[in-house]
């Protein structure tokens, strides 16, 4: 599932990492008490949110239960998570991604074109791209999980002469 930034599904799964405890807890599942409840999402008339937590919770970003009192919680899962990746300070290390995957695994190579998108990677050359993030893990999970071992290659520097390449604000 891809999650567009500004987007309602964004704003929870932002609101619910930033939550004191990851949680959130809504008075009733109406649309009006989840507006109320929820900080940061942008107003909607229509109940889009309702459908958002249900995908979110479909692909296992979120988890729902309901507390003694009848009240429903919202949780942020481990995969919500990973997703998301965690906003830590810069520990000074780029993240190089050099992949070259064949024509014939087109489906594969747009989902990991996807995920690098979605990871704030920036081109650096067609097949090259660097990010400041540390989603290294993920990455490797990934690359796992759709058997891309031998097309992909990931590279951790820490070079200084690298950080122009992401000040660079110039279209590749």
């Amino acid at each position: 599932m891809r999650v567009n930034k500004g987007s309602i599904a964004n704003a929870l799964l932002f609101a619910l990492e930033k939550s004191a405890e990851g949680l959130i807890i809504l008075d009733s599942f109406s649309y009006s008490s989840q507006m109320r409840s929820i900080r940061g999402l942008p107003a909607h008339k229509d109940p889009t949110i309702l459908e958002t937590i249900r995908r979110l919770r479909r692909r296992g970003f979120i988890e729902r239960e309901t507390n003694q009192d009848g009240k429903v919680i919202l949780r942020l899962t481990e995969i919500g998570r990973d997703y998301l990746g965690h906003e830590e300070e810069w520990d000074g290390v780029f993240r190089i991604v050099i992949w070259d995957v064949p024509e014939s695994k087109r489906r594969i190579r747009n989902l990991f074109r996807r995920r690098l998108r979605e990871w704030d990677f920036k081109i650096w050359q067609k097949s090259v791209w660097i990010s400041k993030r540390n989603v290294t893990n993920q990455m490797r999970n990934l690359i796992a999980e759709l058997e891309m071992g031998k097309y992909i290659a990931i590279i951790e520097s820490n070079d200084p002469y690298i950080s122009h390449i992401m000040m660079d604000d110039r279209s590749r």
